[in-house]
């Protein structure tokens, strides 16, 4: 049994937890994005290869990825607060073994450690959600969720420019692990004073499907391993894709066996019948596509300006602050209003994030150096207010029919898609990125046109994405309808 399902809690119980929910959210997500920006600095540091900064970024979302389905099916079971506690301790573990990394190796051990902490953490925030909160108020605390994700997302960059900033290049990249420690022990905290205890209870015995956890594993492993090993370069490995077969088969394999296990009478570690709930399978399939553009669009911006224009990254960074303002007022007020607007609220938003695409695409192209960043900074302003309509409401959509026992496992289903479709967004928008700069600089360009092009090349998968994301969005509007219509 879960924390909050065994006892009753009051308003300012309730938001008091949510708040330290919010808290952890924007401590996982932040290490989703700072590191990014030491990846240049820990190469002069240790001098690593390309693969090895990919697999510092990419091993974080891998296991991240990988912990979150089950780490959610325990949530659901156990108590989120037990879990919070574990992943916390052992994310402030992991950060100092980063920060004090004598070597590559040591630093991918830690942070593939580290995302096993970030996945036990993260489904236990929308599980707790969906259980404290029902209908207006739901709507209104997966508002501030959203917020959380877009400010973390889009600070993250800012961040981490800033401590390369403070450290230099030798120690910088040192000090965005070294901030984690005291962010983690303030959140710890919060989770022992301010979360709600669980009442003493004999839990069921724990249903974990160890077959389905076993291919689950593999499943995700064989589909995000190539996208994150794919960073531009000629030297990757055109074998990997060869992965994406094993996806096929080991995919196929687990739904015969969670169908199987269903009916015999046990519980999956997946049921598949969440599925059959159109809300939830169009807006899991929105989250996807949508997180195939989102990362990737930072990405994208921040390469553009630091390796094109020269910018500093600290100042790169910056850039995307306009995005997370707009992002979090978005999301707090298209979450309090998600109930009564229902989803067109979340096609405006993706129409305004489409048209922002293309316009930062356009700005890159025609404004010169020493504007153009002011002007990618107005344009991401406004786009964040389109991003800010999608993430929360379309967050309250997905999980309205979702019974509360499953909250956790459902919020999981769909943080993993989210970590998919930010692997293969990047690699497709990084492939392009540089497969254009190889390319262009091969031939002699000035360098200032090689990033040009390159940067509307990529930005054009990011705008296929979007353009998904919406023909998703306005088919689900269209069924639901229907659906009214009949009713």
């Amino acid at each position: 049994m879960s924390d909050t399902a065994s006892i009753p809690l009051s308003a300012h119980q309730r938001w008091r937890a949510f708040w330290v929910c919010v808290a952890v959210a924007a401590l996982t997500i932040l290490d989703l994005t700072k590191v990014n920006v030491a990846l240049p600095s820990i190469e002069q540091a240790f001098g690593a290869g390309s693969t090895e900064l990919q697999l510092i970024v990419s091993g974080y979302v891998l296991t991240f990825g990988l912990t979150l389905v089950p780490a959610g099916r325990i949530g659901d079971q156990r108590s989120r607060r037990a879990l919070f506690l574990i992943g916390l301790t052992l994310f402030a573990i992991t950060s100092i073994v980063c920060a004090l990394a004598p070597d590559t190796s040591t630093l991918l051990a830690a942070r593939l450690v580290q995302g096993v902490a970030a996945g036990i953490q993260m489904p236990q925030v929308i599980g707790l959600a969906q259980e404290m909160f029902q209908g207006a108020e739901r709507g209104r605390a997966f508002g501030l969720f959203g917020a959380t994700i877009g400010i973390s997302t889009a600070f993250g960059p800012t961040l981490g420019g800033l401590m390369i900033a403070l450290g230099g290049a030798d120690d910088g990249w040192r000090y965005i692990f070294w901030m984690n420690v005291p962010l983690t022990i303030a959140v710890l905290a919060g989770v022992i004073w301010l979360l709600p205890k669980t009442r003493e209870s004999r839990p069921a015995p724990l249903q974990l499907d160890p077959v389905g956890l076993l291919l689950f594993g593999v499943v995700v492993v064989a589909l995000m391993a190539p996208f994150l090993m794919t960073t531009g370069s000629p030297d990757d490995n055109p074998q990997r894709w060869w992965l994406l077969v094993a996806f096929g088969v080991f995919a196929a394999a687990f739904v015969w066996w969670e169908r199987r296990y269903a009916a015999s009478g046990k519980h999956p570690l997946v049921p598949l019948s969440l599925f059959s709930i159109s809300s939830y399978r169009n807006g899991t399939l929105i989250q996807a596509v949508y997180f195939m553009a989102l990362p990737a669009m930072f990405l994208l911006t921040t390469l553009f300006l630091q390796l094109g224009v020269g910018l500093a990254p600290v100042f790169a960074g910056m850039v995307s602050i306009g995005f997370a303002v707009a992002s979090a007022a978005a999301s707090y007020v298209g979450g309090r209003i998600v109930t009564r607007v229902g989803r067109p609220l979340v096609v405006w938003g993706l129409a305004i994030m489409l048209t922002a695409v293309v316009a930062l695409a356009l700005v890159a192209f025609f404004v010169p150096p020493g504007i153009v960043e002011l002007a990618m900074a107005a344009v991401l302003t406004v786009g964040g207010f389109g991003g800010g309509l999608v993430i929360s409401p379309n967050q309250t959509l997905t999980l309205a029919e979702i019974p509360v026992k499953q909250g956790g496992l459902a919020g999981s289903v769909g943080q993993l898609v989210q970590r998919i479709g930010t692997a293969v967004g990047t690699a497709v928008a990084l492939s392009l990125f540089y497969s254009t700069v190889y390319r262009e600089e091969g031939s002699g360009a000035a360098t200032l046109e090689v990033y040009h092009d390159a940067y509307a090349f990529g930005m054009m998968s990011v705008g296929l994405f979007l353009s998904i994301a919406l023909v998703l969005g306005v088919v689900d509007l269209a069924s639901r309808r229907r659906r009214a219509r009949r009713a």
